[in-house]
């Protein structure tokens, strides 16, 4: 009968976003922002030795959040000056209409990047980070809840982890520099930023080149037809088929 034949097409795969944060929705470094604000001398040091590729972004990190002199409210205040891609509001609601997850993965600050999303009127999107914790008046530590110890970069939030974690089928990668280069390097596709875009070309990914996040639900869009067009041929051929099963 038809209906057997409809029933046994194979469901298409599902598609998951994971999007960074710094410099990617935020337009600025949230935790070097921080730091120009209220670091105490030594995390420029920790920056520089990042940098050259001697310690990984966990241990720089850790070291540099325990350099801050900051009560809450004075952290409060300078997070809420910073701002944000005014269409990434839209993106989260495009997504949300289509039941696509969307996830922010960041290797900076949980506290922070919900603070900023509040501050902006953004709710509902589960945030994947490294936990700034209060320990003091005056300062601060830094957890690891989704560090891997395998992890090749040594950094505070493996994003790899995250994505065969959260992503089943397909996932869709949306950053813009260093931390999202390993990850990128698995995805089924990348809308790339900054620097990210240099190394898509290079390690030969599928990306898309993203100035901001105007073009971002378009260009999803066209994202999930190409996939679903993928399928629709033998789709037909099955449902023709067992038409075709039919007893006239």
């Amino acid at each position: 009968m038809a209906t057997r034949s409809i029933q046994s097409i194979p469901r298409l795969p599902s598609w998951t976003v994971l999007c960074d944060f710094d410099g990617t929705i935020s337009f600025k470094d949230v935790t070097d922002t921080l730091l120009d604000a209220f670091g105490m001398p030594g995390w420029q040091a920790l920056e520089q030795r990042w940098e050259n590729g001697e310690i990984g972004s966990r241990e720089c990190m850790a070291g540099q959040i325990a350099l801050l002199n900051t009560s809450r409210l004075e952290l409060n205040e300078c997070l809420s000056t910073l701002a944000i891609d005014p269409w990434f509001a839209e993106f989260a609601a495009y997504a949300r209409r289509q039941n696509i997850p969307l996830h922010i993965v960041s290797d900076g600050l949980d506290y922070a990047i919900n603070h900023i999303l509040q501050t902006h009127g953004i709710s509902g999107i589960p945030v994947m980070a490294n936990r700034l914790r209060q320990v003091s008046e005056r300062r601060w530590a830094l957890e690891f809840p989704y560090h891997n110890a395998n992890c090749l970069k040594a950094s505070g939030v493996c994003k790899c982890g995250i994505a065969k974690t959260v992503a089943p089928d397909k996932f869709l990668m949306i950053g813009d520099g260093r931390s999202d280069f390993c990850v990128s390097q698995i995805a089924d596709h990348v809308f790339a930023k900054g620097s990210l875009v240099a190394e898509c070309r290079r390690m030969g990914v599928p990306f898309t080149a993203m100035k901001d996040f105007s073009q971002a639900p378009a260009e999803l869009e066209r994202l999930l037809q190409q996939r679903e067009s993928a399928y629709l041929a033998p789709m037909e051929q099955l449902i023709i088929r067992g038409m075709c099963d039919q007893p006239s």
